[in-house]
């Protein structure tokens, strides 16, 4: 094969590769928060402030955590009878029960965390993905 047609079988295939990545930044979901962005009814006149979004399923809030999770696996979860609280990186997805099915409420970890510390604080870590101690000689002693 030609140095031409080598051009030409690179230039298709970095075409091809450009129109994915594009795809794939445009419809994907990189994160729990795209997750529910992407999957749930967004339910403004339920936002709890500036900074818990509201979104509704008409699914149980165990069915909810389970799509959730299956898609992103939280760094800590707790589970009590008022709602599956999950804790991401950066965010928080906190489901709670409602009549017709989910409230569905997304929020960054650094508010959720005082917010629902009283549930969570004795079960959420606090750092990025995992709450096992670490680093350094005599760590955990």
């Amino acid at each position: 094969m030609n140095s031409r047609r080598w051009f030409v079988v690179a230039a298709a295939f970095a075409v091809i590769g450009a129109l994915v990545v594009a795809l794939a930044i445009g419809y994907g979901n990189f994160s729990p928060r795209g997750f529910v962005e992407d999957h749930y009814e967004r339910a403004a006149a339920q936002d709890l402030d500036d900074e818990a979004l509201a979104y509704t399923s008409t699914k149980r809030p165990s069915q909810v955590a389970q799509e959730v999770t299956d898609a992103w696996r939280p760094a800590d979860q707790y589970i009590d009878s008022s709602g599956v609280y999950l804790r991401y990186d950066d965010d928080s997805v906190v489901i709670l029960p409602v009549a017709a099915g989910s409230l569905i409420l997304l929020e960054r970890l650094t508010t959720a965390y005082p917010r629902y510390h009283s549930l969570v604080g004795s079960h959420w870590g606090w750092g990025r993905g995992s709450t096992v101690r670490g680093g350094g000689p005599g760590s955990g002693k």
